[in-house]
């Protein structure tokens, strides 16, 4: 499974191509990354939110091509930040599908909102497909929902899962992802077993994975691991294991405390090891 949208595989600038006849001079500028030809052209009066055919605007070419200072620029000019394309697209989406980092944040700074409307093109889902932990971690501070499910993707940590991105696993389970929860009764342990994906597997265990949660074909993650695997042999391998009395206790705790409470633990009164033991760290 990739998670792609079809207008990403449109050749941006193209000028063969009919809808983007349209584009002006400030598109090319923010395309390209020109701050002194942006610069002067707002200074000439070209409004920051011309659009094209499309809906596309020049904040949207800046952070497509991870421009941050040309975003900055025309954010300045009045760009409008949470600008949609015909297809949905919002800047931060771009941001997170550049892995922009830099222009995500500046973005949120401004208004940006880190959870996109039902039926768009969700960024959280796009820079978790992409492995850019980086956004991941700027959305979720600023409020996106990190279990934010779309019917036909799952949530985030299934997409990382499916995606075999770490990083962005461990980002997503740190900001209190919802282990169980992926895409509909197939869990991101399932498809980090289909896709014999054993590090992404060791993360998702650390963080209470049922081993024995059942998908719609009733089978458990270790069924659908291919046989033989990698995969396979870890959990077998847990499921003979008896949990240690450390982790039963670090799972209670972080239960009890509920993810809307995790940020809380560094101020819990207890030893430091003991608090960076509970945030995995």
């Amino acid at each position: 499974m990739s998670y792609t949208y079809q207008w990403l595989d449109v050749p941006w600038g193209d000028g063969d191509l009919g809808s983007w006849a349209d584009r002006s001079p400030l598109h090319e500028a923010a395309c390209q990354g020109r701050l002194l030809a942006l610069r002067t052209l707002i200074s000439q009066g070209y409004n920051a939110n011309i659009i094209t055919i499309d809906h596309v605007t020049p904040l949207h070419e800046a952070c497509l091509g991870d421009h941050v200072a040309c975003a900055r620029i025309l954010i300045q000019a009045g760009a409008n930040v949470n600008a949609t394309t015909i297809d949905g697209v919002t800047p931060l989406f771009n941001a997170c599908s550049a892995g922009s980092s830099s222009c995500v944040e500046v973005l949120l700074e401004h208004g940006a909102k880190p959870q996109s409307e039902a039926c768009q093109p969700s960024p959280i889902h796009e820079a978790t497909s992409k492995g850019k932990a980086a956004c991941v971690e700027a959305l979720l501070a600023w409020g996106a929902d990190v279990d934010y499910e779309i019917p036909h993707l799952g949530t985030p940590l299934y997409i990382a899962c499916v995606s075999q991105e770490l990083q962005c696993t461990q980002a997503l389970l740190d900001g209190g992802a919802n282990v169980q929860k992926g895409h509909f009764l197939e869990t991101p342990l399932h498809a980090a077993a289909q896709k014999d994906c054993t590090d992404v597997i060791k993360v998702l265990l650390e963080f209470g994975a049922n081993i024995n949660a059942k998908n719609l074909e009733l089978k458990r993650p270790v069924e659908t691991a291919p046989p033989s695997s990698l995969a396979e042999g870890l959990l077998l391998l847990y499921e003979a294991t008896p949990r240690s009395l450390l982790q039963l206790c670090r799972l209670s705790i972080r239960d009890y405390l509920g993810r809307s409470r995790l940020h809380l633990i560094t101020q819990l009164k207890l030893p430091t090891l003991l608090k960076g033991f509970l945030q995995y760290r």
